[in-house]
C-alpha cells in the first residue's frame, strides 16, 4: 500500500500521539511548512540522467528528470528520504508543478548545445488533479518550449491502481503535444491492456527484468515480448536499471531501442549532464 493510496487509513490525522511520532520519523518539528518552504525558496535541485538510443549513431536523446533536497548547506537529500514525506501530506501534486515549471524554465534560459527533451515522473496525485493540464498549456505557453520536450512518466503502479485517472491525464497531456511513458513495466503487470488504453509512446522495462537478463531465460523472453509488442504498435522501448556491458549486448540483441542505468551514465545536476555516450 503506497502513501497516496486512496485506501491508506486516516485515523492517524485524529492521532496526536502519531502525528507527534511522524514528526520525529521524518526528523522536521512541522513537515508540512518544511517542505512548502522548499517549494517556495526553491531548496530543491534538479539533477538527470540521461537515456541512451541504443540504434545507431547512438547519442543520448532524453534525460529522466530527478529531484534532491537541500536540506543542509552541503547535505541534499535523495528522493526517498523526503519524497514519501511529500506524499502522506498530499503535496505531491505541489511538487510535481514546481517540477514541471522548472524543467520549462531551464529549456527556455539554457544554452544550445545540451539536453532538449526530458522525461518528468509525476504522481498518483498528479493524475487525479483535473487542473494539472490547464497548468501545463499555460506553461509550456509562456515558456515558449516545443511540447515534445517533456515527456511524462507513469508509474505502473498508478496505472493499475488508477487506469481511468491515468489515461485521462494521458490524453490531456498529449494534447498539449508531450509524450508519455509508462514506468517500471513488468514489476507488477503481466498485461498490456496500459499500452493501448494510456496509448504510451515509451515504456520503460523493470530493473528487474533488465538485471536478470544475464542469467535467466525467463527475463530474457519477457522483454522479447515488450519488443515485439513495442514494434507491433509502436511503443518505443526502454530498459532502466542498465549496470554493465553484458546487459547491454542482451539488449541490443533483443532489439531494445533505449537504455538508462548507472552502467550508461549517472545521474548529475541539469546544468552539466554528461553528454558523451560510452
Amino acid at each position: 500500500m503506497t502513501p497516496d493510496d486512496p485506501t491508506l487509513p486516516h485515523a492517524e490525522k485524529d492521532d496526536p500521539f502519531l502525528e507527534q511520532m511522524n514528526r520525529e520519523l521524518v526528523g522536521w518539528s512541522d513537515p508540512v511548512a518544511r517542505l512548502q518552504q522548499s517549494l517556495d525558496k526553491d531548496e530543491l535541485q534538479l539533477y538527470c540522467q540521461p537515456i541512451l538510443s541504443l540504434r545507431p549513431p547512438g547519442v543520448f536523446v532524453m534525460a529522466e528528470v530527478l529531484v534532491r533536497l537541500r536540506e543542509e548547506e552541503a547535505l541534499l537529500l535523495p528522493p526517498g528520504d523526503f519524497l514519501p514525506v511529500f506524499e502522506h501530506y498530499k503535496m505531491m501534486g505541489q511538487l510535481d508543478r514546481w517540477v514541471v515549471r522548472h524543467v520549462l524554465r531551464w529549456l527556455a534560459d539554457s544554452p544550445p548545445g545540451g539536453f532538449r527533451r526530458f522525461s518528468i515522473n509525476v504522481s498518483g496525485q498528479t493524475l487525479e488533479d483535473a487542473d494539472f493540464p490547464r497548468f501545463l498549456a499555460s506553461e509550456l505557453l509562456a515558456m515558449r518550449v516545443p511540447p515534445q520536450a517533456l515527456t511524462f512518466e507513469i508509474d505502473e503502479h498508478d496505472t493499475l491502481l488508477r487506469l481511468e485517472a491515468a489515461a485521462r491525464f494521458a490524453q490531456a497531456v498529449k494534447k498539449s503535444g508531450c509524450k508519455v511513458l509508462i514506468d517500471g513495466f513488468g514489476h507488477r503487470s503481466v498485461s498490456f491492456l496500459a499500452f493501448k488504453t494510456l496509448r504510451t509512446d515509451f515504456v520503460k522495462v523493470d530493473g528487474s527484468i533488465v538485471r536478470a537478463l544475464s542469467r535467466s531465460e525467463v527475463a530474457r523472453q519477457k522483454m522479447k515480448a515488450v519488443v515485439r509488442v513495442g514494434e507491433t504498435i509502436g511503443v518505443e522501448v526502454i530498459a532502466e536499471c542498465v549496470e554493465d556491458a553484458e546487459v547491454l549486448a542482451h539488449l541490443r540483441a533483443l532489439r531494445v531501442g533505449y537504455a538508462q542505468g548507472f552502467g550508461i551514465a549517472r545521474p548529475a545536476p541539469i546544468q552539466r549532464p554528461s553528454m558523451q555516450a560510452p
